[in-house]
């Protein structure tokens, strides 16, 4: 599967080319990483161009001592802002948002709106990605059966998604947010694996399409949809 990800990598990569910005903001980038798709999604959002660097995770570039002074942790996505190196997806999208954004929309600075915006980041950063990470590696990397302890854990992630957002809108109330942003980076990559069946969470999938429709005119497509599709028919070579 090693060999699938250069092939897209260099798919990728001839497909953005043209996208590249010439400004003083880098972003170090994976497509197949949901968080890296998070945070460029984020900037396209705020109107953002920066230089894409792919930091090609299958040939162990996050290794190399040029990218480990960047980030010792040797983790992506990684941001450079005119020499402001952050990393984290989540600290990289609400620096954003604080930043750059024209209004506090994206992440609200009513003390309790942002509680409930963070709480939800971390929750699909530090809870469900990791799950959805835990059962879908080990089929795309090593070419093993999927294990199904593991995918009743990140289905109990994804039930708890669907009721966060209950009668909601959007996953941190009636305004979208920078939690629909990395939320939809992810469950966009569960549904393009074909191995849950997102139509049984009526509110998260109320809410799917709601989200692609609002992500539309900044580039869903291209930046969430098609890393996406590449991790999903990774995985779908794999179990089908």
């Amino acid at each position: 599967m090693i060999i699938f990800h250069l092939i897209t990598l260099c798919f990728y990569m001839s497909s953005i080319s043209g996208t590249l910005g010439n400004n003083a903001m880098d972003l170090y980038y994976f497509p197949l990483s949901p968080p890296s798709r998070a945070a460029l999604m984020t900037m396209k959002v705020l109107g953002l161009n920066p230089n894409i660097k792919i930091v090609n995770i299958p040939e162990g570039e996050q290794m190399k001592p040029e990218f480990l002074k960047i980030n010792p942790l040797h983790q992506i996505p990684v941001l450079n802002d005119g020499g402001f190196i952050i990393s984290e997806s989540v600290v990289i999208m609400k620096y954003l948002v604080d930043t750059y954004a024209k209004d506090d929309t994206l992440f609200p600075k009513d003390p309790r709106k942002a509680a409930v915006t963070l709480q939800r980041m971390l929750f699909i950063s530090a809870y469900m990605f990791p799950r959805m990470v835990g059962y879908m590696a080990g089929p795309i990397l090593d070419g093993e059966e999927p294990d199904a302890e593991k995918g009743q854990k990140l289905e109990e992630a994804i039930n708890h998604l669907n009721n966060f957002i209950g009668d909601n809108q959007w996953v941190a109330g009636n305004t979208m947010t920078a939690a629909d942003i990395i939320a939809v980076s992810n469950i966009a990559t569960i549904d393009a694996s074909g191995a849950f069946d997102l139509k049984a969470y009526p509110n998260l999938w109320q809410w799917y399409g709601r989200i692609k429709e609002a992500l539309s005119s900044a580039g869903y497509n291209e930046v969430i949809k098609k890393g996406a599709d590449m991790f999903g028919k990774a995985f779908k070579d794999v179990v089908h």
